[in-house]
């Protein structure tokens, strides 16, 4: 979900649907759903050369020298320095600087899954976590560490990974001075000053600190079971 404006690109097959949606409050919304997504084979990036276009030096941010070839460009760029955010959500009154944005925001009321993967019935919200999702059953892991020849299929788990060669552990405990080099342990540590025990055994009443913990211990009702 790239809102930050810096290009400015246009679909020549913009289709728009209406849909009003009856929320269980009992309010309607009228949410505007485009399906014009922003992807190289159905749209394109207007070049320097493009004849539509008019002079480009007119259209000159004055914050930051980056050149847009419409006004309108260049009016999206601005709120990136401006942090003008125009377009309010009519249900939590949360603010937005496009107006695609609060078009994918409305969906978290509405519940609207417009994407669907074309492997299994699971819907999405968005289109990227969609992308995400279909990775499991193509197997493709496109972020590969420049370090070494592991590949991840999400650009947060190379991230994760790149801070075991770089040492960095940027996670501390507001307990303690440990420091982590993923949020997930930092959590997992934590619950050793906090007691919390969030994972609930199905059979018992037993709690664990950890998933894999409770996991290993309900294979023993399994093999009680049998």
């Amino acid at each position: 979900m790239d809102a930050s404006g810096d290009d400015c690109y246009f679909n020549m097959d913009v289709k728009v649907e209406e849909h009003s949606i009856h929320l269980d409050l009992k309010q309607e919304v009228k949410v505007e759903i485009y399906s014009n997504r922003v992807h190289s084979d159905n749209a394109y990036k207007i070049s320097s050369n493009n004849s539509s276009k008019t002079n480009e030096n007119e259209h000159k941010c004055t914050q930051c020298g980056k050149y847009f070839p419409f006004t309108s460009c260049l009016v999206r760029h601005n709120r990136t320095h401006t942090g003008e955010k125009p377009y309010q959500c009519s249900i939590c009154d949360k603010y937005f600087s496009y107006k695609n944005v609060l078009i994918q925001h409305m969906r978290a009321h509405t519940g609207d899954k417009p994407h669907q993967c074309i492997h299994c019935d699971k819907r999405f919200a968005y289109k990227d976590y969609l992308e995400k999702h279909q990775r499991t059953h193509t197997g493709e892991k496109p972020f590969k560490c420049d370090l070494c020849d592991k590949c991840f299929t999400q650009k947060s788990s190379l991230g994760k990974h790149q801070a075991i060669h770089t040492g960095e552990k940027p996670y501390q405990c507001n307990d303690c001075d440990k420091c982590f080099a993923r949020k997930g342990d930092l959590m997992k540590h934590q619950r050793t000053h906090t007691g919390e025990k969030p994972y609930k055994c199905n059979h018992c009443d037993k709690c664990f600190v950890q998933n894999s913990h409770m996991m290993i211990h309900q294979r023993k009702h399994n093999v009680e079971k049998n």
